[in-house]
């Protein structure tokens, strides 16, 4: 039976290449285009939908897409600043639950996802291949995650999502 929380699969790291590179941030530079089309259309009622049974509703994982990247980014800008800085994890499903979620509509996070990957895309395309080897430190991990390792994942969560919301629409005949 088909796992409706991973419908591309987990994440599977990748060893550092430039063609994955490449991919990579070109999945990035695309993902609020990626998403705005996954949305295109939909009425209140299947915003309000759940992407599964005791999942996100679409409204929730747009905002949440835009919360983690915005984490992201700001991960990436620490790595490229500072020694292997500790990061703060953050509860998402609690933030999904936070009133921006359902006050905001959700062209906001997906504007904000415009700017934002344009500004993220810009600071990593010109990296020199030893930069992907800097490190954050993952508290709740308790390991130090390459940059490299950080860009497959997000490049990886970015397609998840969008596949949360094609995949129901197509289970929805939408």
């Amino acid at each position: 039976m088909e796992d409706l929380r991973y419908p591309i699969g987990k994440f599977a790291p990748q060893p550092f290449s430039q063609a994955q590179k490449e991919s990579w941030l070109l999945d990035l530079k695309f993902l609020p285009n990626e998403l705005e089309a996954a949305i295109l259309n939909l009425d209140e009622g299947q915003l309000n939908t759940p992407y599964r049974e005791g999942g996100w509703t679409v409204v929730q994982v747009v905002h949440h897409v835009a919360d983690s990247h915005i984490n992201a980014y700001t991960r990436f800008k620490l790595a490229l600043t500072e020694d292997n800085p500790v990061i703060k994890p953050y509860k998402e499903g609690e933030w999904a639950k936070l009133d921006d979620v359902q006050a905001v509509p959700i062209n906001v996070s997906i504007t904000l996802l415009y700017a934002l990957h344009q500004r993220w895309v810009a600071t990593l395309k010109n990296l020199d291949d030893h930069a992907w080897e800097r490190t954050v430190f993952h508290p709740e991990q308790k390991a130090a995650i390459s940059l490299w390792q950080l860009l497959g994942s997000y490049a990886w969560h970015g397609k998840h999502h969008v596949a949360h919301i094609t995949a129901l629409r197509s289970r929805m005949n939408w």
